[in-house]
């Protein structure tokens, strides 16, 4: 009777090894989790939805893998870099900003031109002002605010007021694309001139309000991987993505041309 109990406690006890000690062949299978890293993105503020868009995208594709954006004015992000930011891509507003990166030795190669954009007016809701054209915000009655001339959005709108003879005089320059945009949809002005991408991306918090004299100051989106990105193949498959097929179809999605 006490072999039997004896034998059974063994059949018992191999049976629970078996089911709970063993190795699990589907964590076999996956094999071991993927080692974290963190790619560093630099973008234009106005790239703010599309980027953070992808950079879902490329987390999924490459497990392990975070995506950390720094989202500013493109001048400043230009300066962060040359003055040694660790960061390993930059997109720009503008070509003229991606030459501050370029010029100062800090790109690992040539930028990719991958998307292109126009100014629009932001206006509140229902347009209460009755803006129509450009020259409508030369009118003394109307507070706009415009970004600062070094910004890109802020050096197209100078380049449509030389072109047009119209001169503005706005409340505030702010520092990139989101901040002008605040400042309409708080109600702190009566317009803003700002990228259309950037009132699709606002909804019904303003009313876009397009001219014609915007095609005359188009500006071109180049991307880059920095000379010194910590993670440089990680950069390049970033940029990949960002050119590639995918990123085209997420940036004219949201109102960007095609370069």
């Amino acid at each position: 009777m006490r072999f039997r109990l004896a034998a059974a406690a063994v059949g018992l006890a191999l049976m629970v090894a078996g089911c709970g000690g063993g190795s699990d062949p589907s964590a076999a299978a996956t094999g071991p989790a993927p080692e974290p890293q963190e790619l560093t993105v630099f973008a234009a503020a106005s790239l703010s939805e599309t980027f953070s868009a992808l950079g879902k995208r490329f987390e999924t594709d490459n497990p392990g893998v975070t995506v950390r954006f720094n989202f500013a004015g493109s001048s400043d992000l230009a300066q962060q870099i040359v003055n040694g930011a660790p960061a390993d891509v930059f997109a720009a507003a503008n070509e003229a900003t991606m030459a501050t990166v370029t010029e100062g030795g800090v790109a690992a190669g040539e930028p990719v031109v991958f998307a292109r954009n126009v100014l629009q007016i932001a206006t509140a809701p229902g347009n209460p002002k009755g803006i129509a054209a450009f020259a409508d915000l030369a009118r003394p009655e109307l507070k706009v605010v415009v970004c600062a001339p070094q910004v890109p959005c802020g050096a197209a709108a100078q380049k449509i007021e030389q072109a047009t003879g119209v001169t503005l005089a706005p409340v505030s320059e702010e520092p990139d694309v989101k901040s002008t945009l605040g400042k309409v949809t708080s109600g702190d002005a009566d317009a803003g001139l700002v990228y259309v991408t950037d009132v699709a991306a606002a909804g019904a918090g303003v009313q876009g309000v397009d001219f014609p004299e915007a095609a005359q100051a188009s500006t071109n989106y180049p991307i880059v991987v920095t000379a010194d990105a910590p993670q440089p193949e990680l950069a390049a498959k970033f940029q990949q993505l960002v050119t590639g097929e995918v990123g085209r179809t997420t940036l004219e999605a949201a109102g960007f041309g095609a370069p």
